[in-house]
């Protein structure tokens, strides 16, 4: 019998199929014959105590640029009956998602496998959890208190500053200590003192080797990193700001960074992560839904989501 396996994600039409990473991993369960499922945050529910959800059959053909998703009959299933299901959706983490992450707790006790688990969504912020692993990170401030941002901004001369919650490159700051306009982003960032920020020293090789995004599945790199090079006219490594993704081997830095906190990640149930590296740092640990499947499959000739869809199978094996 062929695994079920659902996928939560953003509205199909909102994808772009030609870069999208659910889909590559949508491309690859269909490869391995699993049913797959497809479903919004709003399709979920509970129901004293049971988790359900009105799921939709999916089978996507990639080769196609319009009409590349069919959907069968929209129908209620238990959770629980799902072999494995994949928290896709896109950031904002809101309170919206958390509550969907209790939903998943119930699923995972009533028999699914959730990739990546509930209790590690809530607990690794993208930005914060960077803290747990400071030897690999460069010199980082979290705080509400804008003093000490400005404080830090003066001793390292140079900073990025960003919240906690975004994604996509947006509200990404670099000042100088000179910078006329920090305080006004300090006072944005933390909404007057009211809400935590992240301040980083600036790392310069972002501008001549981008923001490298690292891809693991159960805590092994992929052999290549997708490099993010800012634009000429912006700081952001990000795809979504108009960065260039030139992909690389990983060098011997990445390979220490990944064996520092892949193994970590992977025993907490963490089954596909990206790691944000610019020259020898993390900056980002993303949890939520890593992206760059598509970049670095159509640059090295690799099938990214086949191996994380075996990954899968193998732990399902092995229950």
């Amino acid at each position: 019998m062929s695994r079920q396996v659902l996928f939560i994600m953003d509205p199909l039409e909102s994808l772009k199929p030609y870069k999208d990473s659910t889909l590559a991993m949508i491309n690859a369960a269909q490869s391995l014959d699993f049913k797959v499922f497809y479903a919004l945050q709003s399709d979920l529910w509970l129901r004293d105590g049971q988790p359900l959800g009105r799921l939709t059959p999916l089978t996507v053909d990639l080769t196609q640029s319009k009409h590349f998703a069919q959907l069968g009959t929209t129908a209620v299933h238990a959770l629980g009956d799902m072999d494995a299901i994949f928290m896709r959706k896109d950031p904002p983490f809101d309170m919206e998602y958390i509550y969907t992450t209790y939903i998943l707790d119930r699923a995972k006790e009533a028999g699914a496998l959730i990739v990546n688990d509930p209790q590690g969504l809530r607990d690794m912020n993208e930005k914060v959890y960077t803290a747990w692993f400071s030897d690999c990170c460069a010199s980082t401030l979290i705080t509400r208190d804008m003093n000490d941002m400005h404080a830090f901004l003066k001793e390292h001369g140079k900073a990025v500053c960003k919240p906690l919650y975004g994604m996509g490159g947006r509200s990404i700051f670099v000042l100088d200590a000179h910078d006329k306009n920090a305080s006004v982003v300090f006072e944005t960032l933390t909404e007057y003192g009211s809400r935590y920020a992240i301040i980083q020293r600036y790392i310069p090789e972002i501008v001549s080797a981008g923001d490298a995004r690292i891809l693991l599945v159960d805590g092994k790199p992929m052999p290549y990193a997708l490099a993010r090079i800012p634009s000429a006219t912006d700081n952001r490594g990000n795809l979504a700001a108009g960065a260039v993704g030139r992909g690389r081997a990983l060098m011997a830095r990445d390979e220490w960074l990944c064996a520092q906190i892949g193994p970590q990640l992977a025993a907490k149930g963490m089954v596909f992560v990206g790691l944000d590296v610019i020259g020898d740092f993390v900056t980002e640990i993303n949890v939520t839904s890593p992206t760059g499947i598509r970049e670095l499959d159509h640059q090295f000739g690799l099938n990214i989501g086949l191996t994380l869809m075996e990954a899968v199978n193998a732990k399902l094996s092995a229950r």
